[in-house]
């Protein structure tokens, strides 16, 4: 590789942290991160920073009146709706297991993207993650709907022993697995399928040992549900309807 194309790949890298490179450009940058250290290590660095100064901003929660208003004018127009209950800053995702219409949906979806405190930072990086993967070539690293076979494959390639489970069973079938980088730090990342639908869940250790429970962010039309076990933080990332996904979820949480 050139000098000069070397140096054009490193200031990719830095806008792929920031989130703004096309999906072409993006597939360059993941396949030049896998064979350049130098450039890895300079992907690692930014995400380290960008993640120390999106931790420091200040948050400010939306007033109550306005949580008020926006329920007011929803019910208005769709009738009642059931919403969502709040733990530790973020709205859980039990709410979405009862069956209830479009309206119900669209006003939990909208109070959520109001109040919901957001990790952007991690959203941003799990969603750049799939839509990188989406690209031909980059979903698999080790294609296989046998977790006896991909499980065995990120050993010795993470310092983490990832869970793998097999849900074909529940309509989720399992497709393979790969390496990526989330959080500035690798990450194993689970493919799933439903219908023609890919769902990535992405899987690094919880180094605060704090779980979370689930809880979903809408971006750029994906939905992404994230939680925290005492082990390991997850991240599901789909072009799939909140339910859906939100099945996943369970599904997944609850196999052995």
């Amino acid at each position: 590789m050139s000098d000069e194309r070397h140096q054009e790949l490193r200031l990719l890298v830095q806008a792929d942290v920031d989130g703004e490179l096309a999906a072409r450009d993006g597939a360059a940058v993941a396949a030049h991160l896998a064979a350049c250290g130098e450039c890895r290590s300079l992907h690692v660095s930014l995400s380290a920073a960008k993640q120390a100064m999106l931790a420091a901003a200040p948050r400010f929660a939306a007033p109550e009146e306005l949580r008020r208003r926006v329920a007011a004018s929803i019910e208005a127009k769709t009738g009642p709706a059931p919403l969502p209950t709040r733990s530790a800053g973020r709205f859980e995702w039990s709410w979405l297991g009862g069956s209830f219409g479009a309206g119900a949906l669209l006003a939990a979806a909208l109070l959520l993207l109001v109040f919901v405190p957001r990790d952007a930072g991690v959203e941003d990086a799990v969603l750049d993650g799939h839509v990188r993967a989406l690209q031909p070539g980059h979903l698999f690293d080790v294609p296989s709907s046998d977790r006896h076979t991909v499980k065995p494959w990120f050993d010795g390639k993470l310092d983490f022993a990832p869970p793998v489970k097999e849900l074909s069973t529940q309509g989720f079938p399992l497709q393979g697995g790969r390496l990526d980088y989330i959080a500035g730090r690798p990450a194993a990342a689970l493919v799933y399928g439903r219908a023609r639908h890919v769902i990535d869940l992405f899987i690094w250790p919880n180094a605060g040992g704090r779980e979370a429970a689930p809880a979903i962010a809408l971006r750029n039309g994906y939905n992404l549900v994230g939680w925290k076990d005492g082990a390991m933080n997850y991240w599901a990332v789909s072009d799939l309807n909140p339910e859906e996904l939100g099945e996943f979820v369970r599904d997944w949480r609850a196999a052995p």
